[in-house]
């Protein structure tokens, strides 16, 4: 694909259905879930996209073995258990699949080294380096972010406390290895408000399924050693990956049939339905604390519709792929300057069309500009969007859809959305 993608704004009503790929997250959970169960699991319905794919690699380097029958599906069997990686495990910028091997890398006896791409080497990991040393394991990382090295053991100590303010994934990857000891584990949250703790929910659904025994507690959660056992587990939709289809529906006023139903979804993401289904108009205020991944798309959102939208609790969105705050709000403000002001863990959109502008006609004013999506794939998918309406708007390096979506463009095609190379 071309360094950059021009979105032609369609003179129709964007109609039909589209399917959505599986579930990044459960994907990634339900992949490492079954290299750790004793048995066969057949995984349908799973996501294939680079952030699958380095998950399922490093797996295999560590022993399990994987098979992939069908553009959906994998099928993983741990025959004789996993063991330390001979080669480093290159992981791109897969934030998930580092800080969940990272904690599983804990539990096995000998030295793992973990690594990614320069975006990835800017991540912060800190946080779970220091939990997994209150348990033993003896673990260094660069300057707080990876690359890490970690020589594992099972025989973890009965607690550890972790910050979880940075990224709930810390938790989640605890949870997940610390079944794995001999021990019960005592995981205290040094902090109890957190974003996206619906992905932790979406953790501990996901190991009761394998055969793990997890409550919660007053101080965070309890982790019984536990036998995972493999199972076949049917994939859900990714909601992620919904919010841009519902909102290219209420953008050119058509209907998306989508497989996926947002009430009933335990995908945090889900929740961004009810802001979108309002546009144009939309709650003066979005709090993204708990549907982090949805607000590049409420954000592009909020610019096409009809007053200003102050979205708050936002700051994690700083250390995702990239800082998603200075992408969001520089991308919007080089199609028309003003559109977004920013502060540490908040920022405001005012809307393209005439009402409640402090300047005439901002929409007129918009200027056919190139995205810069830092390879961003959330930035790219959510930028598009924008194109929906606006002549010009093209997006730098499209391909980085690729890591949790790589059918977008050609979903959006089926729609009846045309494109210029450039």
């Amino acid at each position: 694909m071309t360094n950059a993608l021009t979105v032609i704004p369609p003179s129709h009503s964007l109609n039909g259905q589209v399917v959505l790929p599986g579930s990044k997250s459960i994907t990634n959970r339900v992949l490492l879930l079954a290299a750790l169960a004793t048995g066969r699991s057949v995984l349908s319905g799973a996501l294939k996209s680079d952030d699958t794919r380095y998950m399922a690699q490093a797996l295999t380097h560590l022993g399990a073995v994987i098979e992939q029958p069908d553009a959906t599906t994998f099928v993983v069997e741990n025959r004789h258990g996993l063991h330390a990686a001979k080669e480093p495990l290159y992981l791109g910028n897969a934030g998930t699949a580092m800080r969940f091997l990272t904690a599983l890398a804990g539990t096995i006896e000998g030295r793992t080294k973990l690594t990614g791409d320069s975006y990835m080497h800017r991540r912060p990991i800190g946080p779970l380096v220091e939990a997994l040393r209150q348990v033993g394991v003896d673990i260094t990382d660069t300057n707080g972010c990876p690359p890490v090295t970690v020589q594992g053991h099972k025989n973890w100590t009965g607690s550890l406390t972790v910050d979880p303010t940075l990224s709930s994934q810390y938790v989640s990857a605890l949870l997940m290895a610390g079944a794995c000891g001999h021990k019960p584990l005592d995981v205290i949250l040094a902090a109890k408000h957190f974003g996206a703790q619906g992905y932790v929910s979406l953790t501990i659904d996901a190991m009761r399924g394998f055969g793990a025994h997890v409550e919660r507690t007053a101080t965070g959660f309890l982790v019984q050693p536990s036998q995972y056992v493999a199972r076949d587990f049917a994939v859900e939709a990714d909601a992620s990956a919904a919010t841009y289809f519902w909102a290219a529906a209420k953008i050119t006023d058509g209907a998306i049939d989508l497989d996926i139903d947002p009430s009933h979804s335990a995908q945090p993401d889900a929740a961004s339905y009810e802001a979108i289904a309002q546009y144009p108009k939309m709650p003066a205020q979005i709090d993204g604390l708990q549907m982090q991944d949805a607000i590049p798309t409420l954000a592009v959102l909020a610019a096409l519709g009809e007053h200003s939208v102050r979205f708050v609790n936002v700051g994690g969105l700083r250390v995702k792929e990239c800082d998603r705050i200075i992408a969001i709000c520089g991308g919007l403000n080089r199609v028309c300057p003003g559109t977004c002001d920013e502060g540490a863990d908040f920022f405001t959109v005012h809307p393209l069309s005439g009402a409640s502008m402090r300047t005439a006609s901002r929409r007129e004013a918009a200027r056919p500009t190139v995205i810069e999506t830092y390879d961003d794939h959330r930035i790219a998918m959510a930028f598009a969007l924008l194109g929906l309406k606006l002549p010009g708007i093209g997006i730098s390096h499209p391909q980085c859809v690729a890591k949790t979506f790589p059918g977008y463009w050609d979903a959006l095609g089926a729609l009846g959305v045309q494109f210029t190379n450039d």
